[in-house]
């Protein structure tokens, strides 16, 4: 029964993201496009002065991915950069939540067995309910092909992929709190934020799959904040 209603859950969430994206009805130029949400880029400014440079180090770019990209390499940069994070941000709260001493699980009654680290909790879900994984393929896949429509220009169209003019990367319109501000300096400030707790998030989760992997416990077991009832012979899966 849970399962069903995380599936129904899954399928309205998606539902309501799914809007397609409306065509821009006169040609802009990425100075006038980017205007809308207060950003104006400017090739002397690091990362053509999109948001998301802050001090200590306001230029921090080791590998030098900025330095050579022109306009649309730089925004296909910051697209995926902010995709990462969203997925990083979910993850983080996904492994807080689903294991030790929270154990609030969608699919499961976690409180009847401990299933352990969340990096094994798929293995337990590919053995109660193996279609969720077609079900989560397809949700996935609308989400991209929204974000495809909205934001990229179709393939036809051009040789390489580039964003549209007037997309501002990672605005996909997707607000249901209607926490999007209207002024664009209270835009970017928030866009900022967003980026900032996406790129610690990729730190976290990266850590804390590293660190479950490495033991195979849980997180807050490994803090000694919670108690291990994790038994791994009651996985499905074993290695």
């Amino acid at each position: 029964m849970k399962f069903a209603a995380a599936s129904l859950a899954i399928f309205a969430s998606c539902a309501s993201a799914f809007q397609l994206g409306k065509a821009p009805s006169s040609p802009k130029t990425s100075l006038e496009a980017a205007s809308l949400n207060g950003w104006v880029p400017d090739a002397k400014k690091f990362a053509y002065g999109l948001p998301g440079s802050l001090d200590p180090v306001p230029d921090f770019d080791p590998l030098g991915f900025a330095a050579d990209a022109d306009l649309d390499k730089m925004k296909q940069y910051r697209e995926a950069e902010l995709q990462h994070g969203r997925v990083a941000m979910l993850a983080v709260i996904g492994f807080l939540v689903t294991e030790e001493p929270i154990e609030f699980h969608p699919l499961f009654e976690a409180g009847n067995k401990d299933i352990g680290p969340a990096i094994r909790h798929l293995d337990e879900v590919r053995a109660v309910a193996p279609i969720f994984f077609e079900i989560l393929a397809v949700v996935i896949g609308a989400l991209e092909l929204n974000r495809a429509l909205v934001g990229w220009i179709k393939p036809t169209e051009v040789k390489k992929q580039v964003l549209n003019d007037d997309y501002f990367p990672g605005d996909v319109g997707f607000d249901p709190l209607g926490l999007r501000p209207s002024d664009p300096t209270e835009f970017l400030e928030l866009h900022t934020k967003e980026l900032q707790n996406g790129r610690l998030a990729m730190l976290g989760a990266a850590g804390i799959v590293a660190q479950e992997l490495v033991n195979g416990k849980e997180i807050f077991v490994n803090l000694g904040l919670a108690e291990d009832r994790f038994d791994p012979s009651s996985l499905p899966i074993q290695f």
